[in-house]
């Protein structure tokens, strides 16, 4: 399992029944005591389009949800969908986006055609539902495990990018408390006492803590840094630029292919406010953030690409002169 809940006997009977009983087109989940557990259902008609207005009805802006939706009558597959709004509790927020994966295989995953992720509830109406379809018909069909893999790097990226064309659901960030070992050596990095500062989470205390603290160039950073393990690490690369010394700090974000999908959506979702907290409660300013799977993707030239973006050349054309001047 990704996070250690499953489903309870409830919600195992209450599925079961559900698939028997067409007089229903579907019924929410939610996380309660470290367990899935069924909550509201909501009638099915003659209509799937008129039905989703029985959904609408359940959903609230601030309270995420997995939702069991039948749009044909059996033995066609079922619908699966996590609702994540953003003004949901950070923490419920991420207990639905990490243990989707597990309600799906304890239900019985080959009774699930289709597996939606959203954040708003406009996408749960009958015109989101024929987009969502038109879309779908354009992608290549994806397992279960490869659509939330493909989740985790869509937030990833979101984070990565700062602002989409809608707000993300890990937009907000997940605030860890920060250990006081961490503490001591960020502020240590703010004196220059040392170059480079790792930090993990440890994610069932859900507490930010160091992994160490070093003094290193930039040509030992990539053996300094976890291959194994995701890090959030702070480096003080000291450089000549221009004839000129400087030292900007650069936040570092790796994360191994390899890490659990919990993991790393836990990674993802908090990467953001750990910046914002280096920044505002240290006075360390970052001067760029860097993403990479394994840290030996970093080296000098990767950095002054980033630092220092060379800019191109505008071509300027002389003018013709008039006929007739000298």
């Amino acid at each position: 399992m990704q996070s250690g809940i499953t489903a309870s006997q409830e919600l195992l009977d209450t599925f079961k029944a559900f698939t028997e009983d067409t007089s229903k087109r579907g019924f929410l989940v939610t996380v309660e005591k470290e367990s899935l557990v069924p909550k509201e259902s909501f009638p099915a008609s003659s209509s799937f389009d008129d039905d989703l207005k029985g959904l609408e009805s359940l959903l609230t802006t601030d309270v995420a949800v997995y939702i069991i939706l039948r749009k044909d009558p059996p033995p066609a597959p079922l619908i699966s969908i996590a609702y994540v709004p953003d003004a949901a509790n950070v923490r419920q927020k991420m207990l639905i986006a990490s243990t989707r994966n597990t309600l799906i295989k304890q239900l019985g995953g080959e009774k699930f055609g289709d597996s939606i992720f959203t954040t708003e509830k406009h996408e749960l109406t009958a015109e989101g539902f024929k987009k969502h379809e038109a879309h779908t018909k354009l992608e290549n069909p994806l397992t279960e495990e490869e659509r939330v893999l493909k989740e985790v790097r869509d937030a990833e990226y979101q984070a990565q990018a700062g602002t989409t064309n809608r707000k993300a659901h890990v937009s907000s960030g997940v605030g860890f408390p920060i250990s006081a070992d961490a503490v001591d050596a960020l502020n240590q990095l703010k004196e220059g006492e040392v170059s480079l500062v790792q930090l993990f989470i440890d994610v069932e205390q859900e507490t930010i803590h160091l992994a160490s603290a070093s003094s290193t160039d930039v040509s030992g950073l990539a053996d300094a840094i976890s291959k194994e393990e995701p890090r959030y690490s702070v480096f003080r690369y000291t450089h000549e630029h221009n004839g000129s010394e400087e030292s900007p700090a650069v936040f570092l974000y790796t994360c191994p292919t390899a890490s659990k999908v919990k993991v790393r959506m836990i990674y993802a979702t908090s990467r953001g406010h750990v910046a914002q907290t280096i920044e505002k409660e240290f006075g360390v300013k970052l001067a760029k953030t860097l993403e990479a799977d394994d840290a030996s993707e970093i080296d000098a030239k990767h950095l002054n690409d980033l630092l220092h973006p060379q800019k191109e050349e505008s071509k300027t054309f002389s003018r013709p002169k008039r006929p007739g001047r000298r």
